[in-house]
């Protein structure tokens, strides 16, 4: 009896040694990647490119929610485009996945009417049916259906802010294709390709070869010169501030015909109009007189709807918006959430509506302080608290698998990044060999040197999560 009380003291003995060992295993490897990133991040603010800037990275395992790392987390920063994943978050959050805007064509009075909604995909490349070519063929073909004549054109902005450019957006930005505004009228993304052509000698003058498509009421003056061969594209288009005509001011490199640069329209509706107009004019349903300025904003009066053009669904638009960095995805999802949820589309308006929705989702709203959608001003300051716990938030939503699929990889990570002058960032997902996901944040704000070797050194932060 004695014996086999001692056997099973034996056994019990054991059982809880093999209890200690698993346990404490199980706690050492949660230290160690903690303790990794530790060293990692310490290596990291040591670097002679950290010397004046400031970083915080914050990562949670994602099924607890428990802190992994923590250094700065409640700090804002500029995010630069990893802002994106907040607008769209709260767009699909707001708006629903199925979401699609209108353009709707009307006519009353020998008047064409349109209502537009905002849609960033017109006359948009990256769909069949958004191309612009297809969406003018089908809008004459429903007036000649008709026999329609047109003799004045009217565009309702009703309910639509005059902020075309958000504030803080810096003047080298807002005249070249990252740094198109959002009208409610939107045009082939708001953006056009400029060609130059360069000489054989460094210093020479570099001439526009033309536009792509044509510009219609606005003229580019180049003061660009021809630089060394492999220098790339250092040009960049100017707005006009007391001029007609908008400045590319820069260099490309030496013999070079038909280089191209991307602009943005200084509106984008102005350009539909004046192109719908030609298409009008060819197809007889105008004068040959009419002119594209015999155009007005007010309010529709008596029409009839001919013609509505459809946007692809949500999904759709911010699978672009975040795989592509799409400047002006973000500031119509802003502005439209704005219009949606107040009737009143500003800048201002889907701010207040995405930090409200944020705060009541338990998220301090001083840890979003944003100025536009994109991420693009340098004067926005958000938290990689704030960024971690909307992706938190994220994953559990019916939509996050479409959200997921939009974000990029790099280095083998599905994370959004963020550029702009001396601000880096990332922000995502990644699960590790051992099957546990973690959600992160890093962000960099004021470091020297070039942006590549920055990379290399925040990538060799994050391997530790692999």
């Amino acid at each position: 009896m004695r014996r086999t009380i001692g056997s099973f003291n034996h056994m019990a003995v054991l059982y809880i040694l093999a209890m200690a060992v698993m346990f404490p295993a199980t706690k050492i490897s949660a230290q160690t990647v903690t303790q990794k990133l530790q060293k990692a991040f310490l290596r990291f603010e040591e670097d002679s490119q950290l010397t004046h800037a400031i970083s915080s990275l914050y990562v949670i395992d994602a099924k607890s929610g428990k802190v992994v790392f923590d250094k700065n987390r409640q700090t804002g920063l500029a995010p630069a485009s990893t802002q994106k994943i907040i607008t769209s978050t709260t767009a699909f959050a707001l708006l629903g996945q199925d979401f699609r805007y209108k353009t709707k064509f009307g006519t009353g009075n020998n008047t064409l009417y349109i209502l537009p909604s905002g849609d960033p995909t017109l006359g948009s490349e990256r769909w069949e049916n958004t191309k612009a070519n297809k969406i003018l063929e089908r809008i004459i073909e429903s007036f000649r259906q008709k026999h329609l004549h047109i003799d004045s054109i009217s565009v309702d902005n009703k309910g639509w802010a005059f902020d075309y450019i958000p504030d803080g957006w810096i003047w080298q930005d807002i005249g070249n294709y990252y740094g198109a505004g959002s009208e409610k009228l939107n045009w082939r993304e708001n953006q056009y390709d400029l060609l130059l052509q360069s000489g054989s000698n460094i210093g020479d003058p570099v001439r526009i070869a033309g536009t792509n498509p044509k510009l219609f009421g606005y003229a580019l003056r180049s003061m660009v010169t021809a630089a060394a061969r492999g220098t790339g594209d250092n040009a960049y288009i100017y707005f006009p501030l007391n001029d007609t005509a908008g400045i590319v001011k820069g260099t490309i490199p030496v013999n070079e015909n038909g280089f191209g640069v991307s602009g943005a329209f200084p509106s984008g509706a102005k350009q539909f109009i004046a192109e719908l107009t030609d298409q009008m004019a060819n197809a007889g349903i105008t004068d040959p007189s009419f002119e594209a300025n015999k155009v007005f904003d007010g309010k529709a009066d008596a029409y009839t709807i001919l013609h509505t053009e459809t946007s692809p669904p949500l999904d759709s638009i911010i699978y672009w918006f975040n795989k592509k960095s799409i400047n002006l995805y973000g500031e119509a999802l802003l502005k439209t959430m704005a219009y949606e949820k107040k009737g009143y589309s500003a800048t201002d308006t889907g701010i207040n509506i995405v930090k409200n929705f944020w705060e009541q989702n338990g998220i301090d709203p001083a840890e979003i302080n944003m100025v536009d959608g994109s991420g693009l001003s340098p004067l926005n300051r958000v938290t990689t608290h704030a960024q971690v716990e909307i992706l938190k938030y994220a994953q559990k939503q019916s939509w996050f698998p479409a959200f997921y699929q939009s974000l990029p990889e790099y280095n083998g990570i599905k994370m959004k990044s963020g550029t702009i002058r001396n601000v880096k960032g990332f922000t995502g997902y990644h699960t590790a060999i051992d099957g546990k996901t973690y959600i992160f944040s890093f962000l960099v704000n004021n470091y020297n040197g070039s942006a590549s070797a920055l990379v290399r050194k925040m990538y060799n932060v994050l391997n530790i999560l692999k």
